[in-house]
């Protein structure tokens, strides 16, 4: 089965202070490396005369992270695992650091980096991207009523085409394509014609 990810649809900021270091975190949507080195380049521009820019992001089939100056593993490491912890694909998170004057130490810059991302994802728009399939089926005319009740109980809403038979269709998350088809063969004492679409992310 294809694995439910999370997608950015809107970014979210965070502020995190430790021993008087500011953390600030911002997400961005992103679909291009291009696209995430544009904001990049915004936040650093925007926070000129902060000491660290730190990011990470994840795109589909490509991911990348940056300490930039922080200890090796300290920052852009940990702000992926959570964008991967997460499931975001598409997602970019930055990071930066205005020191406060104390060393946190490695573990103390990771908690930081981890908690301002964990917190910036938490106050983003996200939604799922589930692994569907289209099904479709064509019926006789009285069986629509029983047809229209089972997609229903599923919170699906048919696409219909009324010709000499009904035809209905609808996007159904994988999951629940084999128990859907059953039940239609079930009402329609397997006289339902039915077609199964191929697996797509939607």
């Amino acid at each position: 089965m294809a694995k439910i990810v999370t997608k950015l649809l809107e970014g979210g900021t965070s502020e995190v202070v430790v021993k008087k270091s500011r953390f600030l975190g911002i997400t961005f949507p992103v679909s291009t490396p291009e696209e995430a080195a544009e904001h990049i380049a915004g936040i650093r521009k925007k926070y000129y005369d902060a000491r660290h820019n730190c990011y990470a992001y994840r795109l589909e089939g490509a991911e990348k992270f940056s300490d930039d100056g922080e200890p090796s593993q300290t920052a852009g490491k940990p702000m992926l695992d959570v964008l991967a912890g997460a499931g975001l694909v598409g997602a970019l998170v930055v990071v930066t650091r205005y020191f406060g004057g104390t060393l946190l130490g490695t573990g103390g810059l990771v908690r930081a980096y981890t908690e301002a991302a964990q917190e910036a994802v938490k106050n983003s728009k996200i939604t799922e991207i589930r692994p569907k399939r289209r099904v479709t089926c064509c019926i006789a005319y009285p069986e629509l009523g029983r047809i229209q009740y089972i997609f229903r109980e599923e919170g699906l809403t048919p696409e219909i085409d009324y010709q000499e038979k009904i035809t209905l269709s609808a996007d159904v998350p994988d999951e629940r394509v084999v128990p859907i088809t059953a039940a239609i063969t079930e009402a329609t004492a397997g006289k339902a014609e039915l077609t199964v679409g191929e697996l797509f992310l939607g």
